[in-house]
């Protein structure tokens, strides 16, 4: 899983970060609620970990600007506030899972397949703008219902794209969707991939474009 760690205990996120890694998952770290609000806007995090008592404010808040944003992947509030009020309070502002340090990291891995699990029921398997659309079981790509054979970098940048339908999405955040970290990236890959990407959907007249953004990445727009 890709996750974001909004924690300012730098003794304490290395240590979970770490911990995290090591059970096989990618860890974005920031400190302060701005730094969680770019990270939120330049990347997709599979579920979100924050604590309340932040250096620029109370973690509760950035929670309600995320549900108000639409942005309906799980939060874990992680906090040494753990009385029941604090619990309830916690999960009644659209926190998934609420829990108290100290904590085990397996206890954490747990709860976080729990919530994602979850979030995976009510969760459309469909990514769709326009007339284009990806069913995220099956990894087919349609254009007005109609399948469109593309290889697999191309339906997994395609799926980035959509992901953030409207928004820039960075070119690192593209490799990172397409390579491993053993992967040997050409300087041109990414390029290639999206041009030739750019061109299928041309012919088969999808409605979106894909758009670069000179020195940042790309955007994919309704047309």
């Amino acid at each position: 899983m890709r996750l974001l760690l909004v924690e300012d205990e730098m003794e304490m996120a290395s240590a979970l970060m770490e911990a995290l890694v090591q059970r096989g998952n990618i860890v974005d770290h920031v400190a302060t609620i701005e730094l969680a609000r770019e990270a939120l806007l330049w990347k997709v995090h599979e579920a979100v970990l924050l604590d309340r008592q932040l250096p620029d404010g109370e973690g509760l808040h950035l929670l309600a600007e995320i549900r108000e944003r639409g942005i309906h992947i799980p939060v874990i509030i992680l906090t040494a506030h753990n009385e029941p009020s604090d619990r309830v309070q916690g999960l009644d502002e659209g926190a998934d899972d609420y829990i108290g340090k100290p904590f085990l990291a397996d206890e954490l891995m747990a709860r976080l397949r729990a919530a994602s699990r979850r979030a995976s029921t009510y969760a459309s398997n469909l990514l769709s703008e326009g007339n284009v659309s990806i069913d995220l079981t099956s990894m087919q790509v349609e254009i007005d219902g109609n399948p469109l054979q593309l290889p697999r970098r191309e339906v997994l940048v395609l799926k980035a794209l959509l992901k953030r339908s409207g928004k820039a999405v960075l070119r690192r955040s593209l490799e990172e969707a397409l390579y491993g970290y053993e992967d040997e990236i050409q300087s041109n890959a990414l390029d290639s991939h999206v041009s030739k990407l750019r061109k299928k959907l041309v012919d088969a007249k999808a409605s979106v474009t894909i758009e670069s953004i000179r020195g940042l990445g790309y955007i994919l727009k309704a047309v």
